[in-house]
């Protein structure tokens, strides 16, 4: 499998102090897992766009800590730049680069708007893949008026409302969170000041006034020259040379040409490719050819082949104490809850399903955390059992240590129980969620949901029977009567939510 890798390019409104620039990099190098890949300031634009990537929750959690940073440096109040902007952080795409889908991305997205609502108390609106509204998938379109006018009319005008946080801007603005797939920022300058060439050019490029599909531009006046500044939402069908060429006929038009070109952060090597195709007519050539991509998958193929690990199933097979019966149960369990967040993933987003969107949303946040929780307990059920075998093996040569022994070895056992006991409530939660998949969800995957629920109740049986036998001797005691009795509470929910499961699949689907 590859590794999960997202690219995150966060656009900060500040490129004129050096020293602001710093601290919000280094606030987002701060966080392990994380590699900045690119960092490209613009003193006329005022604006910082950084590249970093790394594990989805490394870059998740890195774009926080930017967002924080900036806005403890930047006042828009005091900013001036040719480049639109809106917030102290302005724009922050995740875009999936290995092993993770799109769908991870949007998810990012709004884990992280939330939690920047919520904790920065700035605006967010979410675009592109991630947009909530659908007149919100444009930058342009939620980005219009800027600053200075989104302040002004955002508590009054529904159009300015925020997917999330306060109806007001403070000194950091608003923010605009979502995920894309990887875009190229390419500016042409043409050999002239008139930027209103570079406007002109720029509506006859752009997609909104009838130009390539996937570019987005705009002429500004940048270092004494004009430039056409692009975006190319997709380089496969609006690419680079084309684009070029295009560009380079229109300015012919007003008699200037181009003075050079930029490409501001990273650029997918095949985009580059498909330019040496265009120009050196190699229409043979391929990406591969390249002498450091066909290194780089040697280096890759090498590391797989010596990189191994056990999976869990020959774990339990192995016929070692642990990971046993409760690490099972809470494996179970996660399973369960993936199929959950499976059917979620495929309702959302579904024309027909619109009314189970922010539920299925809902399920897709608190699943995660249920996923977590029951994979880390795998691991904790394992351990748990351990500590039985540590106790057990403590001297008893005087009565001293034989209650001592005993003592530990009770502690240990409750311990053994809680773990399995807090495996069965999350069980039982995803066997609630996957219920309500199965009532609400894309009906085609509604096999897929009740399959969730019945791992789900296997995950709490094996549980509820660890805890029992953890619990076996000590009866009596307060704790573990408490256990006891919330698991039999638990399993008679359960029975009850398998009695409304087979209701649900018999009137949804005739099963």
């Amino acid at each position: 499998m590859p590794p999960k890798i997202v690219e995150c390019i966060p656009n900060f409104s500040e490129a004129r102090r050096p020293e602001v620039v710093d601290t919000i990099i280094a606030s987002v190098a701060s966080v392990n897992g994380v590699r900045i890949l690119d960092s490209h300031s613009d003193v006329d634009h005022n604006r910082t766009v950084l590249t970093f990537v790394g594990t989805p929750e490394a870059v998740e959690e890195a774009a926080y800590q930017g967002i924080a940073k900036a806005a403890e440096l930047i006042d828009l109040n005091h900013h001036q730049g040719e480049h639109p902007r809106m917030g102290a952080t302005d724009v922050v795409p995740f875009v999936p680069i290995s092993g993770v889908t799109m769908q991870e991305c949007v998810e990012m997205a709004r884990r992280l708007g939330k939690r920047v609502a919520e904790t920065l108390d700035i605006p967010i609106y979410f675009y592109e893949e991630a947009a909530i509204r659908q007149d919100r998938k444009n930058l342009e379109d939620i980005r219009r008026g800027e600053f200075e006018g989104i302040k002004e009319t955002i508590a009054t005008d529904p159009y300015r409302e925020p997917d999330l946080g306060p109806k007001r801007m403070g000194p950091a603005g608003a923010t605009v969170i979502g995920a894309r797939q990887p875009l190229i920022a390419y500016n042409i300058f043409l050999n002239t000041p008139d930027v209103s060439i570079a406007q002109k050019i720029a509506r006859r490029v752009r997609n909104s006034s009838g130009g390539f599909h996937y570019v987005k531009g705009m002429g500004v006046l940048v270092e004494g020259l004009a430039q056409v500044s692009m975006n190319l939402t997709n380089f496969h069908y609006s690419p680079m040379a084309q684009v070029t060429e295009f560009v380079r006929r229109e300015a012919q038009r007003y008699g200037v040409g181009i003075h050079h070109s930029e490409i501001v952060g990273l650029v997918p090597s095949q985009a580059m490719v498909n330019a040496a195709r265009y120009y050196m007519q190699m229409d043979g050539f391929e990406s591969d050819q390249l002498l450091e991509n066909r290194l780089y998958g040697m280096e890759e193929q090498a590391g797989a082949a010596v990189s191994s690990k056990v999976d869990f199933l020959d774990q339990v097979a192995e016929g070692t104490p642990a990971p046993g019966g409760g690490s099972a149960a809470a494996y179970t369990g996660a399973l369960g809850a993936a199929l959950a967040l499976m059917v979620a993933r495929l309702t959302v987003g579904k024309p027909q399903y619109a009314a189970a969107e922010a539920e299925s949303w809902q399920v897709i946040e608190e699943g995660e955390a249920l996923r977590a929780r029951l994979t880390e307990a795998i691991q904790r059920d394992a351990e748990a059992f351990d500590g039985i075998l540590a106790a057990r093996r403590m001297p008893k040569g005087d009565e001293a240590q034989i209650a001592t022994r005993k003592e530990a070895i009770r502690v240990a056992s409750l311990y053994a129980a809680q773990v399995p006991l807090e495996t069965a409530r999350d069980c039982v939660a995803v066997l609630r969620m996957t219920l309500r998949m199965a009532e609400i969800g894309n009906l085609n995957c509604i096999s897929d949901a009740a399959a969730g629920a019945h791992l789900a109740k296997a995950g709490f049986e094996a549980a509820r029977l660890n805890v029992k036998i953890n619990l076996q001797g000590y009866e009596q005691d307060p704790e573990a009567q408490a256990f006891l009795a919330e698991v039999d509470s638990l399993r008679t929910e359960v029975e009850s939510l398998m009695v409304s499961l087979e209701s649900i699949l018999k009137e949804r689907a005739g099963l």
